[in-house]
């Protein structure tokens, strides 16, 4: 730091502590308040790209083929579920939340339609009340149960092939304003994508975001509720049957409360920890307070700033909290070694003195520490994936927030103290960082050929690495996610919902044209009322015996639980037909005098009237451990366009199994963009740093290893990227790079005094050797603390970027001081010269 700023720093900060700390306070009070503002989300929008082509189209489907949301509860009753005592409860339980404020309707087994228990035929299918239910009389019951164990409409939808279990579907109403603002904000949206967005538009994007985030912070509200109140009525029957909770509204909810949970938890025992960790170390009450304040003040203004600006905390950045805790921790302990250090060597020294000259001493390895973890977070911003993003962001301000803080309430929070008893550090009692310089000195060569092998094996291991993996495995087994999604996949048809689009071409209509005639016969009855010409191009059979064959391909994969499609209903309409194939006339039957109930059941939502479009959904085992997301809709593409003879422009996957699936397919071009970054961006600064490009190389190494190791370790064990793994290698190379830092520019000024390499590494390792060694620790416990939550990939997060700090400190007190001694970079060693001449003497 320049005389300057230190006269300046000095003049503002230390000779008027007292207001220095009120300023500060009034700056954390704006903050503060801003604290109920902070908000949380865990929509879908978090688990896909920015900027996701598939996305627009998704939500142009989605407002095409508009649905509702669903809770999904599944029933396995003790006795018989067709008993009358199952059945009587499944009535009481539908009926309790039918009643519930926010439920649209409930459909159960009781009073979907049977199709097939009724006399009438095809042609007497109309709204004249001959369909039956369940619940009505005379209904035979046996074939009822076989009509609902076989149907294509409710087979592994509604009842399990074993006649077990069945679902109840808790139908919530389409908010028709959330519906708007989300279709104009993706209006306005694909304008920016497409750089035609004018200013107006631009003020009208901003407008419209703000209002969406506010709307669908009520609507999640109200849903959680709602979540809530149903669990509570499921409650109450437990005892009586087996059930288990699921759907999107379920799993938002759910994934909230665990946003929730680890922010508490990881704050509150991260902090714990840390007060613990301080008083074990220094045994001294002035270091916890001091150190505890930065973290404090740092932690809540950051807070209190995402609240402010409403930037919204995901389960991918629940963590930021306890990060940055950590990292402030890591700087005041830096501190407080260095003014320890000094009140030993200078115990005469005014408090005031030693403080300017630990903050001259550190802050310049300490700002650079801080920039390289900024530039390994900033990294995270080309992973063009949303919560990854936003998590780099929030920590780069958050780490910015950490290093102000920590220079300005820990030095004038210290002056508020009464001088101390200098820390003398007793002969006995070595520091324990003094065996690494030993085991370098002894093993420098052994230290090198062991690097050099664990960088192959990683390696290896980094070309194992996969990204496959599925969304029920990142909650512990017993979370109702993880349970309900296992009962839904195993009992009723699948989890993940996977949507297939179908663009026919106009000529394709050419078989229809042969039969029109026959149709619309002037002479025929039914010509003004079965249908008009506008919209009949589905009811070609040459249409529907392609969709019967897709439908059929799709059924018979091993992946897919439950598959819908306008099959369905030809499928059901064939077996009302005495299972005789329906020709153009009776398809077009089908379409006008279908009652209205049915036809929104089985034509609207797998047609498109106005083009020649189809639709068919279907849900996918989320559960089994052999699904390949990519694999899967390669094999289906395969079908469509080989056997099938469709154009690839003719075929469209969406929903969020594919949006998913290409945030996934995403992650090995981020984590080859992050390293990347990170890797220039801190050799940018190490060249700045030291100047010297020898020094840089040797700098980066030893931070590139644990990075490898990290991911390599990840490989052979079969542990695949995901949102927050990619993170990992980042981060380790950022935060160890720190150690990196402190060390080498100690080792320069230790160098100088004699020019020995092998004496200054000794004076190192027992000087910032031990910062490096607290911090380190106090790094590699505080990570720990991440196992505790329910989401798995924070703990693998957690566990495997505790373990890369573990191998940083390693190699920044082995291979980096072994490094810097082979190779010499900061010119020759005095005492091989001394060697040199008695030799030559």
């Amino acid at each position: 730091m320049s005389q300057l700023l230190l006269r300046i720093y000095d003049k503002l900060v230390l000779s008027r502590p007292l207001v220095t700390l009120l300023a500060v306070c009034a700056f954390f009070g704006i903050f503060l308040s801003a604290i109920p503002q902070f908000k949380l989300d865990a929509s879908g929008d978090s688990l896909v790209l920015e900027n996701d082509s598939d996305l627009r189209y998704f939500r142009s489907i989605a407002d095409k083929y508009s649905s509702n949301e669903i809770l999904f509860l599944t029933f396995s009753p003790k006795e018989d579920l067709f008993s009358d005592s199952s059945l009587s409860l499944l009535k009481e339980i539908r009926d309790d939340l039918r009643s519930l404020d926010g439920v649209e309707s409930v459909r159960t087994i009781l009073d979907v339609p049977l199709l097939f228990n009724t006399d009438a035929t095809l042609t007497q299918i109309d709204e004249d009340g001959k369909i039956k239910t369940l619940e009505e009389e005379g209904v035979d019951l046996e074939a009822a149960k076989i009509e609902l164990r076989d149907s294509p409409l409710y087979r592994n939808r509604i009842l399990s092939q074993d006649s077990e279990t069945t679902a109840l579907l808790i139908n919530l109403p389409v908010d028709q304003t959330n519906q708007d603002l989300l279709n104009l904000r993706y209006r306005l949206r694909e304008k920016k994508y497409t750089n035609q967005l004018s200013s107006e538009d631009a003020v009208a994007l901003a407008k419209v975001e703000a209002d969406y985030r506010e709307h669908s912070t009520k609507l999640t509200e109200k849903h959680n509720r709602l979540v809530d109140t149903v669990r509570t009525v499921v409650d109450k029957y437990r005892d009586r049957t087996e059930l288990y909770l699921g759907g999107v509204p379920m799993i938002v909810a759910d994934m909230i409360a665990f946003i929730q949970n680890d922010l508490v938890v990881f704050g509150c025992g991260v902090f714990l920890f840390l007060i613990i960790t301080l008083l074990i170390i220094f045994r001294r009450f002035r270091w916890v307070i001091l150190s505890m304040l930065c973290c404090f003040v740092a932690g809540l203004t950051m807070i209190g700033y995402l609240g402010m600006v409403d930037w919204r905390v995901t389960i991918i950045s629940s963590n930021f909290i306890s990060l940055m805790l950590i990292f402030t921790m890591s700087l005041t302990i830096h501190l407080i070694v260095r003014y320890r250090e000094l009140h030993a060597s200078r115990p005469d020294d005014e408090p005031r003195d030693l403080i300017l000259e630990t903050v001259r001493l550190k802050v310049l390895p300490c700002l650079y520490t801080t920039l390289t973890t900024i530039v390994a977070f900033f990294s995270l911003l080309v992973s063009d994936i949303r919560p990854v993003m936003d998590f780099g962001m929030m920590m780069t301000i958050g780490l910015i927030v950490s290093f102000c803080l920590s220079f300005l309430l820990f030095p004038a929070g210290l002056l508020l103290f009464k001088k101390e008893k200098p820390h003398v550090q007793k002969t006995a009692s070595r520091p324990f960082t003094l065996h690494f310089a030993r085991i370098t000195e002894a093993h420098g060569g052994k230290i090198i050929v062991v690097s050099i092998l664990l960088a192959i094996l990683s390696g290896v291991g980094i070309a194992k690495l996969k990204v496959e993996n599925r969304f029920i495995d990142y909650f512990r087994e017993k979370t109702e996610i993880h349970q309900g999604m296992t009962m839904i996949d195993r009992k009723l048809g699948g989890t993940t919902p996977l949507e297939l689009i179908i663009d026919f071409k106009e000529e394709e209509n050419d078989q229809f044209a042969l039969d029109e005639e026959d149709i619309f016969d002037e002479e025929d009855p039914f010509d003004d009322d079965l249908i008009d010409r506008e919209d009949h191009w589905y009811v070609s059979s040459m249409k529907m015996e392609q969709m019967d064959k897709i439908h059929d391909f799709l059924d018979d994969l091993p992946e897919t639980g439950e598959v819908l499609s306008i099959s369905t209903a030809l499928k059901i309409a064939t077996r009302l037909n005495g299972n005789i194939d329906l020709d153009n006339f009776e398809l077009a039957i089908l379409h006008k005098k279908a009652p209205k109930d049915l036809e929104e059941i089985l034509i609207a939502p797998y047609i498109d009237k106005e083009n020649p479009q189809a639709r068919v959904t279907m849900r996918v085992m989320e559960s089994d451990k052999t699904l390949q997301r990519e694999v899967l809709l390669g094999k289906i593409r395969n079908f469509l366009t080989g056997e099938m003879g469709f154009g690839d422009e003719q075929i469209r996957f969406t929903s969020m199994f594919v949006l998913y699936n290409n945030m996934l397919q995403s992650l090995f071009k981020s984590q080859i963009l992050t390293i990347a970054m990170v890797f220039l961006g801190i050799m940018v600064m190490f060249m700045v740093l030291f100047r010297s490009l020898s020094l840089a190389v040797i700098a980066i190494i030893p931070n590139l290893l644990p990075a490898a190791l990290i991911l390599g370790a990840m490989g052979w064990l079969g542990i695949p990227l995901d949102m927050m793994t990619i993170t990992i290698a980042a981060i380790t190379i950022g935060i160890a790079v720190d150690d990196t830092i402190h060390y080498i520019h100690r080792f320069i000024k230790e160098f100088e005094k004699d020019k020995n390499y092998q004496a200054a590494m000794n004076r190192c390792h027992g000087s910032i050797g031990r910062a490096m060694y607290y911090t380190s620790v106090t790094i590699i416990i505080g990570f720990s603390i991440l196992v505790l939550s329910n989401f798995i990939p924070t703990i693998y997060f957690g566990l495997f970027t505790g373990a890369g700090m573990l191998v940083a400190l390693l190699a920044a007190l082995t291979l980096l001081p072994q490094l810097l001694i082979t190779f010499k970079p900061l010119g020759p060693d005095m005492a091989d010269e001394i060697v040199s001449k008695n030799e030559a003497g």
